[in-house]
């Protein structure tokens, strides 16, 4: 198995770089892609479902983007400690009745010694908001990469 880096342990350069290389990914929405970034047995609870292994991360992701449309992210550092980040992010998407959301929540990530995210925890919270008041449109330009999100 190829190692995945920035390695453990991490300082605050490369817990930056992790940190953008995961939103960088999910907002590919592309499963099978996003799921390599975990360990072959990588352990899940994303709210109340609790995932185990690459292809039930696959699985579960597939149904996440088919629910969850137009998807955009952003990920941002609040923390970091060996093998371990923590994350704030929001992230906004519709869904098919045309309702928008915008979804806040944070993560705690643990990593294997070759950089692959072995544990992620991640809390979720989901507000409704119009049309109008999206702020995440795609990728994150390089322009505001590092760059604090708003809370609201």
């Amino acid at each position: 198995m190829a190692q995945r880096p920035p390695l453990p342990p991490f300082d605050h350069k490369t817990a930056l770089q992790k940190v953008q290389a995961a939103e960088d990914a999910w907002n590919t929405r592309d499963p099978q892609r996003v799921a390599l970034a975990y360990t072959p047995d990588s352990v899940w609870r994303n709210r109340d479902a609790f995932v185990t292994g690459r292809e039930a991360i696959v699985e579960f992701l597939t149904r996440k983007w088919e629910r969850e449309l137009d998807y955009a992210l952003r990920k941002e550092l609040w923390a970091f400690d060996g093998n371990r980040i923590a994350v704030r992010f929001q992230y906004e998407c519709h869904d098919a009745d045309g309702r928008f959301w915008r979804s806040y929540g944070n993560e705690l990530w643990e990593f294997d010694a070759d950089g692959l995210m072995a544990r992620r925890e991640a809390s979720i919270n989901d507000v409704r908001i119009q049309e109008q008041d999206r702020r995440i449109f795609g990728p994150r330009p390089d322009d505001e990469r590092g760059v604090p999100f708003p809370i609201r």
